[in-house]
């Protein structure tokens, strides 16, 4: 295939003093996109180091070094609370912000509902939120805003399977539009992940944020609280939810409380639904503009009859190549942040305790030095020994190690099963000086969102 890069945000000008950044430059990432933030070396580098008054950030590239931090010593290099401080208000002591002996406890309770056999389980929800999101684009035909489409069929997707009930219902309604207002008013950094402040002192988050917080986890309260009352009851759907409330800590015998599992759905819609909607959105737009490559994920789901099942996902080989693709150029979530908890030396470079580590997809998937021809959309590439190896080395949309994403299994049953309904379904096509942006919000999403042209099949 003859294909050019999509879109990718232009790199500044390198500072004048190589690898410094001053506090200035550093602090206004959380007002202004943090991809376009990045200079263009980083794409090359193995390491890399930010120096601010207060601390210093070490982004590493070199695949060792990534499986030393995820892999081999994860409890070493725990999430850094720098980062969590901006996402607190809305999820609380969830899994995502936790650490140590929390941490662990969490992940027993939670790790069974996402095992394999639980994925069968949730695949006819998966499947009618699909159909669902079929359903709607029908209506809508002509040049739509595709990622609002995609935030829906993945908000849809999540309350199926989690708690039994479709977008349309009531309360699953209010926490989607809600949702999207928190989404964009919440950067993916807050400034109290560039300053040293004491335990009192506010953060500074935005009072629209704060709101939407809080109407969200209301709203979330009042599903869980139901929940309970169904499981004691007895008559509680077989669904994620009542898998996870029902599911005791091996080692201790504990349950969520209503508290602790408010904090776990709030992870669950964010990780669950808009890093999907992120990756579907950019995935449908790949598509439109390689337009030899949708009508390959079209006849692929075409053969794999007229009502997929679980067991024809074996079949949609190309149309996963093709999500993970997506996932490869456009990873939801761009960085991710550990500390160190005593001294290290990586490289050439010594450092200190508490020391931010930044593990970045973005730059990694797209390493120069790693990938062949690492802007280019090219899903092909996994059947070749670089795109291979760069799989197990240099690809981590749901990061890796102990702290793997314990949907990523869910997610890749997901986002090739919708692709597969939505292009089976309908052709979707560029507008012609209308390609998105892509920037970071909580994800990697398109700065005025992407538009398509839709059409039937």
């Amino acid at each position: 295939m003859n294909l050019h890069s999509p879109p990718k945000p232009t790199p500044p000008k390198p500072p004048a003093r190589e690898g410094r950044v001053s506090l200035w430059r550093y602090a206004k990432l959380f007002r202004q996109d943090i991809l376009s933030a990045q200079p263009a070396k980083l794409y090359r580098a193995w390491m890399a180091e930010f120096r601010t008054p207060f601390f210093r950030s070490y982004l590493v590239n070199q695949p060792d070094l990534l499986r030393e931090v995820l892999t081999a010593r994860p409890m070493d290099f725990p999430k850094s609370g720098r980062v969590g401080e901006g996402l607190r208000p809305l999820l609380g002591n969830s899994v995502f912000l936790t650490n140590g002996e929390t941490w662990l406890r969490q992940r027993r309770i939670i790790d069974p509902a996402f095992e394999g056999g639980r994925l069968r389980d949730t695949f006819p929800a998966m499947h009618a939120a699909g159909q669902a999101a079929v359903a709607r684009l029908a209506a809508r035909e002509g040049v739509v805003e595709i990622e609002e489409e995609m935030s829906h069929a993945a908000a849809d997707v999540i309350f199926r399977t989690l708690f039994s009930i479709p977008i349309e219902h009531e309360v699953a309604s209010q926490v989607f539009h809600e949702f999207r207002a928190y989404q964009r008013s919440q950067p993916i950094l807050n400034v109290a992940a560039f300053l040293p402040l004491p335990r009192w002192m506010p953060r500074f988050h935005r009072r629209r944020t704060k709101r939407a917080a809080k109407a969200i986890r209301h709203l979330i309260t009042k599903l869980t609280s139901d929940r309970m009352w169904a499981i004691e009851a007895e008559t509680a759907p077989n669904d994620l939810a009542t898998k996870i409330m029902t599911t005791a800590d091996p080692e201790t015998g504990e349950l969520f409380d209503t508290d602790e599992m408010v904090d776990q759905v709030a992870i669950f819609f964010l990780a669950g639904h808009e890093t999907s909607a992120s990756a579907l959105g950019w995935a449908l737009y790949l598509l439109a503009l390689f337009p030899e490559v949708q009508e390959r994920v079209a006849r692929e789901a075409a053969e794999a009859g007229p009502e997929i099942a679980f067991s024809d996902l074996s079949k949609l080989r190309f149309t996963r190549d093709v999500f993970r693709e997506a996932l490869r150029l456009y990873p939801p979530v761009p960085m991710m942040v550990r500390e160190t908890t005593a001294c290290e030396h990586f490289r050439d470079r010594e450092l200190a305790k508490g020391s931010q580590v930044v593990l970045s997809p973005w730059h990694l998937h797209r390493h120069e030095r790693l990938w062949e021809r690492p802007d280019e959309f090219d899903p092909d590439r996994y059947a070749t020994e670089n795109g291979r190896k760069c799989l197990r080395e240099a690809y981590m949309p749901f990061s890796a190690g102990a702290r793997v994403c314990t949907g990523a299994g869910f997610a890749m049953v997901e986002g090739p099963l919708l692709l597969a309904l939505l292009v089976r379904a309908f052709r979707f096509e560029r507008v012609p000086g209308d390609d998105p942006v892509p920037v970071a919000y909580l994800t990697v999403r398109a700065k005025n969102g992407i538009r398509l042209r839709v059409t039937a099949r």
